[in-house]
This record gives structure tokens, C-alpha cells and sequence, in this order.
């Protein structure tokens, strides 16, 4: 399995946050830690409440398509998903729109 580069790391983290800030606004900061070929990514809210996301998996391609796995709290454990486009990989900023309709727009309602 490939592991992404420090750049690509960064790149990421760069992508996703840039994201939150334009299209999440009740994410004070977003966290992403790398493991692997893997990042995880937690936000923190404006109320300081932290909130597991989503896992991605690094496919080899810089920046542009990498595995979802959204996080499911009531089993604290990742489960590889599907984005709405229907593909199982797709750009962080999609990865980062899914788990933030799931995961912070259900709790707005």
C-alpha cells in the first residue's frame, strides 16, 4: 500500500482546511492525523466539542482521489463508503462534504 509523500500530507491538510473555512462554518479547526497510508481527520467546533469525521486512504494519486471511509460513533470504528457521486474514492473536499453532512448537518436539525 502507498504512503503519501510529506508534501502530499500537507497538501491534504491544506485542501481539507481550506474547505471547512468556506463550507463549514461551525468548524473552528479541523485535525488530521496521518498513519500510513492513512489520514484521519476530527474537527473541533465552534463550542470546542471534538468530532471524528472520516478516515482517507491514500491511493497514490497526489491530492486527487482517495478512499472514504466515514467514522461511525455509535461503534467507534471506520467503514469504507460510498461518496454521493457513488464512487469509493473521490477528492478530500467531497470526503470532507460527506462526513460533514452525516456528521454535522443531522445535528443542526
Amino acid at each position: 500500500m502507498p504512503t503519501p509523500s510529506e508534501h502530499t500530507r500537507l497538501f491534504v491538510e491544506a485542501r481539507l482546511g481550506e474547505r471547512a473555512r468556506t463550507a463549514w462554518p461551525q468548524i473552528r479547526q479541523l485535525h488530521v492525523r496521518h498513519r500510513g497510508a492513512f489520514a484521519y481527520v476530527a474537527a473541533e467546533l465552534a463550542d470546542g466539542e471534538r468530532v471524528k469525521l472520516m478516515r482517507l486512504r491514500y491511493t497514490g494519486a497526489v491530492g486527487r482521489r482517495w478512499g472514504f471511509a466515514v467514522y461511525l460513533a455509535g461503534s467507534d470504528r471506520y467503514e469504507d463508503s460510498l461518496l454521493p457521486t457513488g464512487s469509493a474514492t473521490g477528492t478530500p473536499a467531497e470526503a470532507l462534504d460527506c462526513a460533514c453532512q452525516l456528521h454535522l448537518a443531522a445535528a443542526d436539525i
